[in-house]
């Protein structure tokens, strides 16, 4: 085991978050991806511990069903009443059944732009420092409401000093607690005892063995965070848009740095699942959503939503919703197209100006150029779909299969009546609805014959301004006359 593994790190999200003013417990609220919780656990999990306990409380049902569905190796401790921080982690400790051994990190269930990379650096420092307890800190340019850090000559925490109890003096303190720590188990387990409800509010404080490590004679440490936003936690719904909009800034910023272009992050907006290769391109009013993944040279926007899709090499997206769709190598999508579950464009393929496609196949170069309804269908190779057509999918029970062949010639308005197949090479005339299959190479006419009933107009509209046309074309003279 690596001497900076932590034995366990303990997630705090038992609180209800009464100032979202909300139906859902606050660690569930999201931002870029993840909810809060979620996001804390992913930094967690960057330390690789032997444990991960996540402590429930407040809506403990949604929240264990949660995690169970976004970590599912992730145990959890429930704190049925709240009584205190030092409560939940003796909870969660007693949740593990047996004195930890090492290095035990607590975290806040709403700090969701706290990285792995910092709570490496306070593990590293809690173990080189010899501390029995690191507290993670920041400098922040306004500390009004934080408890300040009083350091002594040697730089050891000799006390968290909350604001309403502070001078002076340590009220003009710029590094603050972040309420996350680094203790030995054992110590941490032992001091928890101790920790007393003798306050205002009747709770085990956490902060509270600090002290009591402290007057027993061991080390309190510090590892100051690299950057203070880190620390954040959310209480209200102000507070969450904007740890989205910091989060969503360091997660462009990542994709840039990695050879993406952005062209306005101001307007582009993704989720910490969304992954870039080099020389993909994000124009404005752009949203990127799960597991979506642009490749090289990949060009998307302005005014794209992609949930879940892949975005081929050089492939080109305009004005478009993606939905769990696959956008092969120079596709083109739009614009004002929606690819719906299960859309999987071959190579150079099109899907034109008003499409919609669903559970459909289109193979290379074949082109769905214009206001047209694809759904539950495999069209081949080279295949021209013609303007206002529509798969006819769905009998009002169950859905049916359309297959169309490669190097195909839909007319327009073509209703494709399922289950039917179009054999290669064939052509369908336009206007046509086909429930039948069509043999490769024949051409399918599926409408009536026109008729032409003369002077219909005159005796059924008399006096309209159709009328009157009509009339006046008939009288005028021809170019011979």
């Amino acid at each position: 085991m690596s001497v900076n593994r932590p034995a366990a790190v303990v997630v705090l999200a038992a609180g209800e978050g009464t100032r979202m003013k909300s139906r859902t417990p606050k660690v569930l609220h999201a931002i870029c991806g993840r909810s809060l919780v979620g996001h804390v656990v992913t930094a967690a999990q960057e330390l690789d511990p032997e444990h991960l306990v996540v402590v429930v409380g407040h809506g403990r049902e949604q929240v264990t069903a949660h995690l169970a569905e976004v970590a599912p190796t992730v145990r959890t401790a429930v704190q049925a009443e709240q009584n205190g921080t030092g409560h939940a982690v003796r909870i969660a400790l007693e949740e593990l059944g047996r004195q930890l051994d090492g290095t035990v990190v607590v975290v806040c269930g709403d700090t969701p732009l706290l990285t792995g990379e910092t709570l490496r650096a306070l593990a590293g420092a809690h173990t080189a420092d010899g501390n029995a307890v690191t507290v993670l800190t920041a400098e922040v340019p306004d500390s009004t409401g934080y408890g300040r850090i009083v350091r002594g000559a040697d730089g050891a925490v000799e006390a968290i000093v909350e604001h309403k109890d502070a001078s002076d003096a340590q009220r003009a303190i710029g590094e603050i607690n972040s309420g996350v720590f680094a203790f030995d188990g054992k110590l941490l387990a032992e001091a928890l005892t101790q920790v007393r409800t003798d306050n205002s509010q009747g709770e085990e404080y956490l902060t509270d063995v600090l002290g009591i490590l402290r007057a027993a004679g061991h080390r309190v440490g510090a590892s100051v965070a690299a950057d203070h936003r880190e620390i954040l936690g959310i209480n209200n719904r102000v507070q969450l848009a904007e740890a989205r909009r910091l989060l969503n800034g360091r997660l462009l910023e990542r994709a840039m740095l990695a050879g993406a272009t952005v062209v306005d992050p101001s307007s582009t907006w993704i989720d910490a699942t969304v992954t870039f290769e080099p020389d993909s391109v994000v124009h404005p009013g752009t949203q990127l959503h799960g597991a979506t993944r642009l490749a090289a040279g990949a060009e998307v926007g302005p005014g794209c939503t992609l949930t879940d899709t892949t975005v081929g090499e050089d492939a080109r997206v305009i004005n478009a919703v993606a939905v769990g769709a696959v956008i092969g190598a120079g596709a083109s999508v739009g614009p004002y197209a929606y690819l719906r579950p299960g859309s999987e464009l071959g190579p150079k393929a099109k899907v034109g100006t008003y499409v919609e496609t669903k559970n459909a196949k289109i193979g290379e170069g074949t082109k769905v150029p214009h206001l047209s309804y694809v759904g539950d269908a495999t069209i081949g190779d080279y295949t021209n779909i013609g303007a206002a057509s529509v798969f006819v999918n769905y009998d009002g029970m169950a859905k049916h299969h359309t297959t169309v062949g490669s190097h195909c010639r839909t007319g327009s308005d073509n209703m494709f009546v399922a289950p039917v197949t179009v054999g290669d090479g064939a052509y369908t005339a336009a206007g046509s609805v086909i429930t039948k299959d069509v043999p490769a190479g024949a051409l399918a006419v599926a409408r009536g014959q026109q008729r032409n009933i003369e002077g219909w107009v005159a005796r059924k509209r008399p006096g309209s301004a159709a009328a009157q046309a009509a009339q006046a074309a008939v009288e005028e003279p021809g170019p011979d006359a």
